[in-house]
């Protein structure tokens, strides 16, 4: 069995395909900041590399202000991409999003457009899981776009995925060949107003929301279609109903 590297090992995504490939015989190794491994500057990258077949990366960057994301991307990816070159790696595999190969104008959009073009670029084999929002997020999306007990959404399509499919999807890309760009999603498509409707409701959230299609998403004005999946798309089972209730908001 292979020895795969899970950049961001330690996260809500990252420990997820940990366990997965560790659950399937893999020897799946958690590499962070916390484990002493930090992809800005170098650090631990030679040693947790050594003898790895395949990098898994799904880290996130601290901040999603434009200068920030871009540079944490580029900075980190062009590290992890020399590293792996100098450690033999066959395999590069990253977590991104559904909509950057489409016109819109969202900063943390464009980090991971360039993160993209530099794994394409660099001539190693990969595999790029896009995915789209995570049903997790939909309380932090309520929240930036909430204005005394009112959240405005627009109605943009959104066809949000449980972290745990993603997860899957990873841990199974990570365990195969490469295979270029991979779409998944899960399996209900809603306007984003909806999405948020539906959970808060759920959740006895006295707030209102209103469907404003002024309204941004995370600072930008976004198309209809820019967060849905392409066809083709890997569709997964998990519905919005079935999420809910086994994942309360956070205190």
């Amino acid at each position: 069995m292979a020895k795969i590297v899970v950049i961001g090992g330690t996260g809500l995504i990252g420990s997820k395909v940990v366990a997965k490939l560790n659950e399937h015989g893999h020897e799946a190794i958690a590499a962070s900041p916390q484990t002493g491994v930090n992809t800005l500057t170098g650090e631990g990258l030679a040693e947790v590399l050594t003898g790895a077949d395949t990098v898994v990366d799904v880290s996130n960057s601290p901040s999603f202000e434009a200068t920030a994301v871009l540079e944490f991307f580029t900075t980190s990816t062009r590290n992890l991409l020399g590293a792996e070159t100098a450690a033999g790696v066959t395999h590069h595999v990253a977590l991104t999003i559904v909509g950057t190969n489409r016109p819109q104008n969202i900063d943390y959009f464009a980090a991971k457009v360039a993160q993209e073009k530099l794994i394409r670029e660099s001539g190693r084999p990969y595999s790029l899981v896009h995915a789209t929002q995570f049903f997790e997020f939909v309380g932090s999306i309520a929240d930036i776009s909430t204005e005394g007990d009112i959240v405005r959404l627009p109605g943009a399509l959104i066809q949000p995925i449980a972290a745990e499919d993603v997860a899957t999807a990873v841990a199974r890309a990570a365990a195969g060949a490469p295979q270029g760009d991979i779409e998944i999603a899960g399996p209900e498509t809603f306007g984003m107003d909806e999405f948020a409707r539906r959970a808060l409701a759920f959740r006895k959230d006295p707030r209102t929301v209103v469907r404003d299609d002024d309204a941004t998403y995370y600072g930008a004005h976004i198309e209809e279609h820019t967060l849905i999946p392409v066809r083709g798309a890997q569709i997964f089972e998990t519905t919005l109903e079935e999420w809910l209730p086994l994942n309360p908001p956070r205190k």
